[in-house]
């Protein structure tokens, strides 16, 4: 899954009031930075490197996990959604810790505690410790991600932050999309355990450039931590998720299944009564009176909620459908890393240009036509005429959207809001995705099949084109170079 962004400086700012990042690995290396910076830089591409690769290399493991285990279709939906479920809660609440605690102290309680849950996963003996562990996980993937773009965003300015940003991103992107590759050969040779093993080193690595940076004084009071609000989201989230992935299992009248739903869509309306209340909310309500920030971040729900989905059944399907091995399985998504790399800066540059509107329409209506491309994946499967095409249309579909979607949500926010506003759209993006493979089963039936794969890859399109749609209706490109926040009156 692809990351999203802050806002640079003023000084990045492109035409329109747009803010485009082209997300190539190399483009935020080649400036000229200090030692601080460069350590700094290795740190946060690492620290969210690790995290993003975990959240994509275990789609390929799931029907290796499966027949160790002997669990069905709830097993791996867990797998999948216990990590996104303790990310997606807790990302917002982890924003506010590293603004309390100071981003390195965060980022280093992280690291260890990633490490350390990745090791359990290896060796977890059980199906449900497993699924304890990857909770766990998810907790420390909540560190990761906001305390490394904050510690950029505070260390680099001007074009030097946006170029850095852009190295962030670009690498974090290409760990979403190539990791089911890695994990593939990881399975296929020495087993789906050290897909979690493999975690430790790079972790090691972070930690050693990490005790090269000193924490930067404060310069303001420490916000409070919306402690209410952390419980209310967990709860809220985890509650309706549990009965959705359960359901299959026991049905909608067991009282297992509807007792957590109501009470988790009790707690998710008590989360937004207080984030309204609060004098220090995790989520400001007002950020969603800026007309470009809430209608992309229904365009994120479409958007982030097809990929999670589709990814997430297309790899299991392609081995325990299409005889696939976890390797094969995991290079059929190498065209889509290539269309990203290739593309997405020039629709970047683009979007700055002419405004991001038209291209999160296009990219999101180009991705669901790909989807549909799939549904001639069926057995026996000719991976160059059946696959290869349609992965190549999601990729550029892809390429097509994300520069402009984060540039318009993360741009029509003041600078001081960055941070919370990427953490909202982070939020966003995960819970989306988390819903969405949690209904798979719903979606499937009884048995993953072909008829159920079909079903899945048109509400995969169909999501997609709502998130074109809703781009379409809803995102306007600023008359000034303004952000739209100083002037929400003007585009409500």
């Amino acid at each position: 899954m692809a990351p999203v962004l802050h806002r640079p400086g003023p000084s990045a700012r492109a035409p329109a009031g747009v803010r485009p990042f082209a997300p190539t690995p190399s483009s935020g290396l080649k400036c000229g930075v200090t030692p601080r910076q460069r350590s700094v830089l290795i740190v946060a591409i690492l620290s969210s490197f690790v995290a993003f690769l975990d959240g994509s290399i275990i789609n390929v493991a799931l029907p290796a996990i499966a027949r160790e285990f002997g669990g069905d279709l709830a097993l791996q939906q867990w797998v999948v959604d216990g990590y996104l479920l303790s990310l997606g809660a807790l990302i917002l609440v982890a924003g506010s810790l590293s603004d309390t605690y100071g981003r390195v102290r965060v980022l280093r309680v992280g690291l260890i505690w990633f490490g350390i849950t990745s090791l359990a996963c290896a060796v977890a003996p059980l199906g449900t410790l497993l699924v304890v562990a990857r909770i766990l996980q998810g907790v420390a993937a909540a560190l990761l991600v906001p305390s490394s773009l904050a510690l950029i965003t505070s260390t680099f300015s001007g074009a030097a932050q946006g170029k850095a940003i852009g190295a962030w991103t670009g690498w974090t992107g290409i760990a979403g999309i190539a990791g089911p590759v890695l994990g593939g050969v990881l399975v296929d040779t020495i087993g789906w355990r050290f897909v979690f093993g493999i975690n430790v080193l790079p972790i090691l690595v972070t930690l050693v450039v990490l005790a090269r940076i000193d924490e930067p004084a404060r310069t303001g009071p420490a916000p409070r931590i919306d402690l209410a609000g952390a419980g209310l989201a967990v709860l809220g989230l985890g509650a309706p998720v549990f009965a959705l992935i359960e359901q299959g299992r026991l049905g909608w009248g067991s009282p297992v299944v509807f007792g957590p739903l109501i009470i988790g869509v009790l707690a998710l309306a008590g989360f937004f009564w207080w984030e309204a209340r609060a004098p220090q909310p995790m989520m400001p309500l007002a950020l969603f009176r800026v007309r470009n920030f809430w209608v992309g971040n229904i365009a994120t729900v479409g958007i982030y909620s097809a990929l999670s989905l589709g990814f997430f059944i297309f790899s299991v399907y392609l081995q325990q459908v299409g005889g696939f091995s976890a390797t094969a399985a995991g290079v059929t998504g190498v065209p889509a890393t290539l269309m990203l790399l290739l593309f997405a800066t020039l629709f970047g540059t683009l979007a700055g240009r002419y405004g991001p509107r038209r291209f999160m329409t296009i990219g999101p209506i180009v991705a669901g036509v790909g989807f549909l491309l799939l549904l001639a994946a069926v057995p026996p499967i000719v991976v160059w005429l059946q696959v290869v095409p349609a992965i190549v249309v999601i990729g550029l579909g892809l390429a097509i959207t994300v520069a402009p979607l984060t540039a318009a949500v993360l741009g029509s926010i003041r600078a001081e809001q960055a941070g919370i506003g990427s953490a909202i759209n982070n939020a966003v993006s995960r819970v989306a995705g988390l819903i969405a493979v949690a209904l798979a089963g719903t979606i499937i039936g009884e048995r993953l099949d072909v008829a159920g794969f079909q079903r899945v890859m048109v509400v995969v399109a169909v999501l997609m084109f709502a998130g074109g749609i809703a781009s379409w209706l809803g995102i306007r490109t600023p008359a000034t170079d303004s952000p739209e926040l100083e002037h929400p009156e003007k585009l409500l």
